[in-house]
């Protein structure tokens, strides 16, 4: 029997493998699968309850340094550049009412998830692409346990109830460096900032920043599970698996920004 020629070995391999439209319809199929076993076994008991607050605490206190700082330096940077703006107008006095509303507008929830996504996703996404490929996931499902309730809906639900009372943290954190700036360039007292600032932050503000907070969340656990649940190919996979957790976290989060902002732009006029 003859062998086959060059141009029917490719053709052959065509054949056996999808297309890349085919693997994207497939990937998104796969996705949304795995979104509605999440929404299932959120709701459906057993709840794990101390593997919740475990991972609300990792997501949460253990990323408060690193937002710290970024929120202060923010608010002191986005100040500084924004005084000489203002002073062409003569009016460096609505300085406390734009840091406010800027940071609780946009820069809060944005900066805290692009950090959550680059810490907190490539940590979810490696831990759990580990577990994979050393088949721990695989042996958690011999031993009666469900490894998807277990790993995937409590990392999910820690991020999308704390990434919330982190924004709110990081634009409380903004606002102080943004005081120390003005304090120190106009001598405004802290009473005064703080009442120009909010005077002007209005309850659309805070819920537009509470729901963003809450889809930057989920995006993120949902990213950095799906990727690290399903991941293979061994310890390469393990890095893909935290690398690409973070890459289309952080796209997503900033498709979600653009969209939230046109949505919740209704409302204000």
């Amino acid at each position: 029997m003859e062998s086959k020629t060059e141009s029917e070995k490719i053709l052959t391999e065509e054949v056996k493998s999808p297309g890349k439209i085919a693997r994207t319809f497939m990937t998104l199929y796969d996705v949304f699968q795995f979104m509605g076993r999440f929404f299932k076994e959120g709701f459906l008991p057993p709840y794990e309850g101390k593997e919740l607050m475990k991972q609300c605490y990792d997501i949460g206190y253990r990323s408060l340094a690193l937002i710290s700082l970024t929120g202060f330096i923010t608010g002191i940077v986005f100040t500084k550049q924004s005084r000489p703006s203002l002073a062409e107008f003569g009016a460096t006095s609505w300085l406390p009412s734009l840091v406010g509303i800027a940071l609780l507008r946009t820069l809060a929830p944005l900066l805290t998830s692009l950090i959550a996504a680059g810490k907190v996703g490539s940590s979810i996404g490696a831990e759990l692409g580990s577990m994979r490929v050393t088949e721990q996931i695989d042996a958690m499902e011999v031993s009666a346990t469900n490894p998807f309730k277990f790993l995937v809906t409590t990392r999910v639900l820690a991020a999308t109830i704390t990434i919330p009372i982190l924004t709110f943290y990081t634009a409380m954190v903004g606002m102080l460096g943004a005081l120390l700036n003005v304090s120190l360039s106009e001598g405004t007292s802290a009473k005064a900032f703080f009442q120009s600032s909010l005077e002007s932050i209005t309850f659309l503000d805070i819920t537009a920043s509470t729901v963003k907070a809450i889809i930057f969340g989920f995006t993120i656990g949902m990213v950095g599970c799906y990727q690290g649940y399903n991941s293979s190919k061994g310890t390469e996979g393990v890095g893909k698996a935290a690398n690409s957790a973070v890459v289309i976290g952080m796209f997503l989060i900033f498709i979600e920004e653009v969209v939230s902002v046109q949505f919740f732009g209704l409302f204000r006029t």
